[in-house]
């Protein structure tokens, strides 16, 4: 059972991959799987891999699905919620030609988070400097 009921079809392929047996060479923690016994489909085209080709990296969370998953663990269990935060993400595949696309992808989910925040802090702030002014 996914902690991410509302992600949908990024969660479920999240699952997918946890079920896929793999051998992980032990000389370094973030080395891809060897084998893979399952087909490998990219995350962000859905494109079929070979597991030769594939670039493994976390998955790509929107700002929606982030602040849909903060809001949703608050409401139904908020102590489970700093494990949520801070448990690194399985990676999973990608083609090699949507580096380029997830980079650019990750940078606006960042950019949309970051405003996000400074909006919030704006609006937390500034009524406290007009009561103070």
């Amino acid at each position: 059972m996914s902690l991410h009921p509302h992600l949908g079809t990024r969660s479920n392929f999240i699952e997918q991959q946890q079920e896929v047996p793999m051998t992980v060479s032990s000389s370094s923690s973030t080395s891809p799987p060897v084998q893979i016994e399952n087909d490998l489909h990219c995350a962000l085209t859905g494109r079929r891999l070979r597991p030769d080709e594939a670039y493994w990296a976390p998955p790509l969370i929107t700002t929606g699905e982030l602040i849909a998953t903060i809001w949703q663990t608050l409401i139904t269990n908020p102590s489970n919620l700093s494990q949520i935060l801070m448990a690194e993400p399985n990676n999973v595949p990608y083609a090699p030609e949507a580096r380029q696309e997830l980079a650019r992808r990750r940078s606006t989910e960042q950019a949309k988070l970051l405003g996000m925040l400074l909006l919030a802090a704006a609006i937390l702030i500034i009524p406290i400097v007009l009561m103070l002014g």
